[in-house]
């Protein structure tokens, strides 16, 4: 268990970090940023609809779940609508001042962590590997997008240390939000849990198609797009296999 716990906890930190990290050091090409969104877009997707669903429905009813799943849906757009954070192109337009503009950015990118947070919380509760599961899929678009996010942040900023330091700051909102999920529902009724674990898959079923996969611009990188997602539903059913 603490193990576990420990592990998801790198996770959190890791995917966010390294992306940070690479986006200051040395931007990667297009094609690859592009690929690696569609990556992470297809495991998020599949541990959505092989895993939390299939899970859900286990413990809780059919009506309850699918009622449940597209209120995270909602709800996730309704966060993403107020606090935009993975389009730069906000900040083009955004008139005000460059302070203004860094703390929209940071407010975006901390409460968009806090479902995610969520949403590891809600998995570990049922099963520790679901949770680690759901871990590496976030990990795996933390990557592409922190180094989708922390460019144009440091082109706001022009200060790489500071850049860095406000996009660690950020994670430690995911952190709370797997603390909050794990701790408040591990006593929580099968019906409350279940849920939970479909607003999970909402969540991340959204953040896949409205923000991961436009921004992998598959169409125009199709054959690094078709591996990527193939890759990452192929990465999903290998963790449900070492799973079981």
């Amino acid at each position: 268990m603490i193990n576990n716990i420990l592990f998801i906890v790198f996770l959190i930190f890791a995917g966010q970090i390294l992306g940070s990290l690479i986006g200051l050091i040395k931007k990667p090409k297009e094609d690859i940023l592009r690929g690696s969104l569609a990556f992470a877009a297809s495991m998020m997707l599949g541990i959505s609809f092989f895993q939390l669903i299939p899970e859900s429905l286990r413990i809780a009813s059919f009506s309850l779940v699918i009622i449940s799943f597209f209120c995270g849906i909602v709800m996730f757009r309704i966060v993403d609508r107020i606090l935009p954070h993975i389009n730069p192109e906000l900040l083009k337009k955004e008139k005000s001042s460059v302070k203004r503009s860094v703390a929209m950015l940071v407010i975006g990118m901390a409460l968009h962590n806090i479902p995610e947070g969520l949403a590891i919380g809600v998995g570990f509760v049922l099963n520790p590997l679901l949770g680690v599961a759901i871990a590496l899929g976030i990990a795996a678009q933390d990557v592409p997008e922190n180094i989708a996010t922390i460019v144009p942040l440091y082109g706001l900023t022009k200060k790489r240390m500071k850049s860095f330091v406000i996009t660690t700051v950020t994670i430690m909102f995911e952190l709370v939000g797997f603390i909050f999920g794990y701790y408040i529902l591990k006593e929580a009724s099968s019906n409350l849990l279940g849920a939970s674990l479909a607003v999970a898959a909402g969540f991340m079923a959204y953040i896949s198609i409205e923000e991961l996969i436009p921004a992998a611009q598959i169409k125009e990188n199709l054959k690094v797009s078709i591996i990527s997602l193939i890759l990452g539903i192929l990465c999903v059913l290998l963790i449900i296999l070492l799973a079981g």
